[in-house]
C-alpha cells in the first residue's frame, strides 16, 4: 500500500509559478513510476506529466509541454510538479499517481495509488 499527500496547490495569477508536492508513504518509492493528473470541473481527468521509476524518463501533455516540470527525490519519497507561465485554463484540481512498475503511462488506470488531491486555481 502507497499513501500519496499532496500540497502546494493555491490561488496564482495567470503567468505566475507553484510548485505542487507529492510526498509517499508505504512500499518502497524509487521503484515507482509517478504521474500527475488534473481534473477541471465538468471534465474528466486528464493527464499532466510522468516520470519513470528510475527517473531516466519525463513525459508531458502538449499543453503543458514547455511551461511545466516534474521531478522526483527518491531520498525525500516526494515527486515535485513545477508549474510556470500558468493560464487560466490550468485550473484544476491536481492529482498525484503511483504506477506500480518502473515505466510512466498516461493513463489513468495503469495507476496503482492516488493522492487526494489539490487545487490550483489561476486568475485572469
Amino acid at each position: 500500500q502507497v499513501q500519496l499527500i499532496e500540497s502546494g496547490g493555491g490561488l496564482v495569477q495567470a503567468g505566475g509559478s507553484l510548485r505542487l508536492s507529492c510526498a509517499a508513504f508505504g512500499r518502497p518509492f524509487s521503484r515507482y513510476a509517478m504521474g500527475w493528473f488534473r481534473q477541471a470541473p465538468g471534465k474528466e481527468r486528464e493527464f499532466v506529466a510522468a516520470i519513470s521509476g528510475s527517473a531516466l524518463s519525463t513525459y508531458y501533455a502538449d499543453s503543458v509541454k514547455g511551461r511545466f516540470a516534474i521531478s522526483r527525490d527518491d531520498a525525500k519519497n516526494t515527486v515535485y510538479l513545477q508549474m510556470n507561465s500558468l493560464k487560466p485554463e490550468d485550473t484544476a484540481v491536481f492529482y498525484c499517481a503511483a504506477r506500480g512498475a518502473n515505466s510512466y503511462s498516461t493513463g489513468t488506470h495503469d495507476y496503482d495509488y492516488w493522492g487526494q488531491g489539490t487545487q490550483v486555481t489561476v486568475s485572469s
